[in-house]
């Protein structure tokens, strides 16, 4: 599918988002692999993966009053009121991401292993069908650069792969350091849904960076933390009360091996984790803490005064970079609660959709 750099799509909350009601977790990974960028992965002949680039002319188009519509204003306002899984829209082309235009979208399993106090899909024997998008804020995609590596999920309440019925899903949301971070390897990068902050490591990127923390405070109060409450009420029983961690972090496993190349782009190294390494998985360790603190206001720091703990893992077994996934598929923001427990304490009443507790979640069969 050719790609017009002047093109955005439907940035704004339109009809993809209103008429949700839950995804197919086999329709979404078809989707995903239905328009990969290779015929065959790391096959002689095959053409680069694309780039595409973050620019400030993207990022500030419309700003003025008068013209066009913001775009940008509109992505973030939607971020956070749209729970769909996939956003076609009405071309079926997608919508350009502004921030995260490059990634690699990976499937397998949700594990919780280990006791934990918390609730829902945080407890322990919990399993969940994953669909994950690890990605860069930047167009740098590139060992050896400055880049800030994420990675965010949707968990469908299933592990039946075949499951025909549409599921809500619960997404979550991780990144390093949100100005950036030269970590060669993935194996060392550390994603958390509340990441330091150091500004100046973007660069000329850095009226960007400062711009996105304005404009998500202005539609969620908190622009550098995603809270963990939709997976701590993903297949929660009515009644029971919402224990949700504040913080959680995931790093690739020690057993994974690390892959070489000079200037290589993650994407590639993400896939040949699963494709050439011995284990033909990536393995990512979940872990959780209810006890932080944080320093700063531009240039941010965050402390774990008692530690992590480690309650399970994440189990990627398949691996693909794909238009749809890069034009297609949504992770939504959670609407910012003053108390991560309670849905009446939702911030934005513009939400779309019920806030709340095990009845916004369908859990089939929880040992599937």
């Amino acid at each position: 599918m050719e790609f017009d750099s002047k093109w955005f799509g439907e940035q704004q909350y339109s009809v993809d988002d209103r008429e949700y009601r839950g995804s197919i977790y086999s329709k979404i990974r078809e989707e995903m692999f239905h328009n990969a960028y290779y015929q065959q992965w790391g096959a002689d002949g095959e053409p680069p993966l694309p780039t595409y680039d973050v620019s400030w002319g993207r990022v500030v188009r419309g700003i003025l009053p008068f013209g066009s519509p913001w775009k940008f204003r509109q992505a973030t306002a939607r971020a956070v009121d749209s729970d769909a899984d996939m956003r076609w829209g009405p071309d079926r082309r997608g919508f350009r991401r502004l921030l995260h235009p490059n990634g690699v979208c990976l499937f397998g399993r949700w594990i919780i292993d280990q006791p934990s106090p918390w609730s829902g899909y945080f407890q322990q024997g919990s399993e969940a069908l994953i669909v994950g998008r690890y990605s860069t804020c930047c167009g740098e995609t590139r060992r050896g650069h400055n880049r800030s590596l994420s990675l965010v999920g949707k968990l469908f309440p299933t592990t039946d792969e075949n499951y025909s019925q549409p599921l809500r899903t619960a997404n979550f949301i991780t990144q390093e350091d949100l100005g950036g971070s030269n970590t060669p390897y993935i194996n060392d990068v550390v994603c958390r849904n509340a990441p330091d902050v150091t500004p100046w490591r973007r660069g000329l990127g850095t009226p960007i960076l400062l711009l996105t923390g304005l404009l998500f405070k202005l539609a969620d109060r908190e622009p550098a933390i995603r809270q963990l409450y939709p997976i701590a009420e993903l297949g929660k029983p009515a009644g029971e009360s919402t224990r949700t961690p504040q913080f959680m972090q995931l790093t690739v496993d020690k057993d994974q091996p690390r892959i070489e190349g000079e200037a290589l782009d993650f994407r590639n190294e993400v896939i040949s984790q699963i494709r050439n390494s011995p284990f033909r998985k990536l393995v990512f360790n979940i872990e959780a803490t209810d006890a932080g603190a944080r320093k700063g206001v531009l240039v941010q720091r965050r402390t774990f005064p008692e530690g992590w703990q480690r309650i399970g893992r994440i189990e990627f077994h398949e691996a693909v970079a794909s238009y749809n996934g890069d034009f297609v598929v949504h992770f939504p923001h959670p609407p910012w609660r003053t108390d991560d427990n309670d849905p009446q304490t939702v911030l934005r009443k513009g939400k779309q959709h019920s806030q709340g507790g095990g009845s916004a979640f369908h859990r089939p069969d929880r040992s599937a």
